[in-house]
């Protein structure tokens, strides 16, 4: 029986990127050892927790989509980090017992890994782009693979901080002309901000004076219940 560590499951909307707004329910792994220093979730970054197993995470989804007057059929995996070597093999099995079940699949990528085994088996990938103000070294080659593969089925999303994060999400959007796929453009949130009006107002500015190559969508969740409640 594989067993899975995770941290959450809830029914809940999509609160970024182009899905913004669809119910689903979400699958919230735990462990993660990328260490984005603007990380809005670390309480999901130590990998010593309860484990269930797949059969239990199905059981939990089946009753969660089954709640209210339409039964939901969309799922996003998210983290901490879904594809951590700790986590492939029973992501991998969790999916295909998903899509088995007829559900629509997302998965939040950090960017650093594509595995393929997963990436060919979901229905939509959101791919990060680590921005200088993660602290975290961004390996531009993987996202031109990625691209070059699975852009029918991607959307690559940036958190931006300042505007050293926005010329440096630009300059890879221009060396890639990573046009095959929708880039989106968050301003960060962090937990112990108010709503961040300016930074938001900053990069839609930007975004405009560089030919608005992007999207920009904020955090929806966080507008409606404040960033620091946990499974919304």
């Amino acid at each position: 029986m594989s067993l899975l560590n995770i941290n959450a499951i809830y029914r809940t909307t999509e609160g970024e990127g182009i899905h913004l707004g669809t119910p689903q329910v979400f699958i919230r792994f735990q462990g993660c050892a990328i260490g984005c220093v603007n990380c809005d979730s670390k309480e999901t970054w130590d990998f010593t927790s309860h484990q269930i197993s797949i059969e239990q995470v199905l059981k939990e989804v089946r009753e969660l989509s089954e709640q209210g007057t339409h039964a939901l059929k969309r799922v996003s995996i998210t983290g901490g980090d879904p594809f951590h070597p700790k986590h492939e093999a029973g992501v991998t099995l969790l999916v295909q017992a998903l899509k088995q079940q007829g559900y629509y699949v997302n998965i939040e990528a950090a960017g650093s890994r594509i595995v393929d085994g997963i990436f060919d088996l979901v229905d939509f990938i959101s791919f990060d782009v680590k921005t200088p103000s993660t602290g975290v070294k961004f390996p531009e080659k993987i996202l031109a693979r990625a691209l070059e593969q699975y852009g029918n089925k991607m959307q690559i999303k940036s958190v931006i901080a300042d505007k050293k994060d926005f010329e440096f999400t630009f300059d890879i959007f221009t060396r890639l002309s990573a046009k095959s796929a929708p880039w989106v453009l968050t301003p960060c949130y962090e937990p112990h901000e108010d709503f961040p009006k300016q930074r938001f107002i900053d990069i839609l500015k930007w975004n405009e004076e560089f030919g608005a190559p992007f999207r920009v969508i904020g955090q929806q969740h966080k507008w409606i219940h404040g960033p620091r409640k946990l499974n919304v």
